[in-house]
């Protein structure tokens, strides 16, 4: 996840409320950067991220804060604020269209696996559909990071306020956008060694405690992949294949519910 950056020192020494406001959401959310990159690590993220543009959009309203964006930003400023501001309408585009692919596919693998039997060659079919889209879909999240890269310059002295305000909004907004993209990526963004070992982990549910705890900080499209992958890699026993289904179809459903939260945080945003 990108580095936040710190606040400049041009914002007032006697803060008006809604910059302290700014001050203590912006430490809330660079708090949670360490965070997991579970679905609802990512939701918390987006309630933050919220949070920080209802107060950006308050202080914006303030009639000093039309008067300076107006009077010291300039056209060039404000052309470079809104470049900004729509390249991260662009990445949230495509986030929520990959999030709208991803949570189709699982719903329509959820209904076949609900109608047919694990080994139904039709099912397996619609697995391996499963995963090309999912391949489709990280090719899209590289596209959002590349989409994502901000121009702006940085902030500095002679900026005022209300315009470094805005751009550690646009900062901050692209860090968690990020995140997104790497909770959607999933694996994609491990090692193959990792990836593996996570699939050894998923399929060998009564390991250790301490893997236990390793596997549960995966997000759960990782999750889901590997279940996946394990399906159409591994020829296992009649009882091993509905102890992979059952665990697979409760995947699914909590993958799911959990993209349905991230869809509507993300409206909010």
């Amino acid at each position: 996840m990108a580095s936040f950056h710190a606040r400049s020192n041009s914002l007032p020494s006697t803060s008006h409320p809604f910059v302290s406001e700014f001050d203590e959401k912006l430490c809330r959310l660079k708090a949670s950067e360490t965070a997991s990159s579970s679905s609802s690590s990512i939701s918390h993220k987006l309630s933050g991220l919220q949070d920080l543009h209802e107060c950006v959009e308050k202080f914006l309203l303030l009639p000093f804060s039309q008067q300076a964006l107006a009077q010291e930003c300039g056209d060039k400023g404000i052309n470079e604020l809104l470049d900004g501001s729509l390249r991260l309408l662009d990445v949230c585009g495509i986030i929520k269209d990959a999030l709208l692919q991803t949570k189709e596919c699982t719903h329509e693998l959820q209904s076949i696996m609900r109608r047919r039997r694990g080994g139904d060659m039709s099912f397996m079919s619609e697995v391996r559909k499963f995963l090309a889209s999912r391949k489709d879909v990280k090719k899209s999240m590289n596209k959002a990071l590349k989409v994502k890269e901000s121009k702006c310059k940085d902030k500095n002295h002679e900026t005022p306020a209300v315009v470094n305000m805005l751009k550690e909004l646009d900062a901050v907004t692209g860090a968690v956008f990020e995140a997104l993209v790497s909770f959607i990526a999933g694996s994609n963004l491990r090692s193959k060694s990792s990836s593996w070992s996570l699939v050894s982990k998923l399929v060998q549910p009564k390991r250790v405690a301490c893997e236990g705890e390793e596997a549960a900080d995966t997000n759960e499209l990782e999750k889901v992949d590997a279940a996946l992958h394990s399906l159409i890699s591994h020829k296992s026993s009649k009882s091993g294949c509905a102890a992979q289904a059952e665990n697979l179809q409760n995947l699914l459903q909590e993958l799911e519910a959990n993209i349905q939260d991230i869809e509507e945080g993300i409206v909010l945003v």
